[in-house]
């Protein structure tokens, strides 16, 4: 698993200092499941969770996170497709891996392996969602319990229905995107 750094800290820069590329998500008037994400020259349709866009977010509460989030380590499926290009840290995703979902648990909001004792998302899916899945810091430092856990940039379903949470795009759109962002890249929601 690739190593996690610290969350932004101003508007302009990443915690470590350096300037940063911004990729802002902004919800669709009167479709709060909807919302367009743009980065650079790239306008794309997005989806999010069902209850919208928040500041207040819960573990299981349908809603996509308000704020600003590092752009971590993208995981993809070796099988289904080539590398992403991109300058973050980079793996392919194995059957085991799994991102745990239990508030109580040590591991909350992290990378894990399966079988895992807690409730953890399996990475590895059938529907192709996570065929490349983007880690955010959101809720990483610190965790907070019961304040969220894997909220991802991923790939969307056809016709882009709600996520979970997530932010979800084509992934044509979304392999252009990390060509285009570099390594040190801020995902704006609001």
């Amino acid at each position: 698993m690739p190593r996690f750094k610290t969350p932004v800290n101003s508007p302009s820069q990443t915690g470590d200092g350096m300037p940063c590329t911004f990729i802002r998500v902004r919800a669709r008037p009167g479709a709060k499941s909807l919302g367009w994400l743009t980065a650079g020259p790239f306008r794309v349709p997005c989806a999010l969770g069902p209850g919208g866009i928040s500041h207040r977010t819960r573990e299981g509460s349908g809603r996509t996170p308000a704020g600003r989030y590092r752009l971590l380590a993208v995981f993809y499926r070796a099988d289904r497709g080539a590398r992403p290009r991109t300058p973050l840290p980079t793996s392919p995703i194995r059957p085991d891996f799994g991102w745990c979902d239990t508030p109580d648990d040590r591991n909350y909001n992290r990378f894990v392996r399966h079988p895992y004792p807690a409730s953890a998302e399996c990475l590895w899916r059938d529907d192709r969602l996570y065929d490349i899945l983007v880690v955010l810091d959101h809720n990483q430092c610190p965790r907070k319990r019961n304040f969220g856990s894997a909220i991802f940039l991923h790939v969307a379903r056809e016709g882009l229905p709600p996520t979970a949470g997530c932010i979800a795009v084509a992934p044509v759109a979304l392999r252009r995107i990390l060509a285009w962002a570099g390594g040190n890249v801020v995902l704006d929601i609001a």
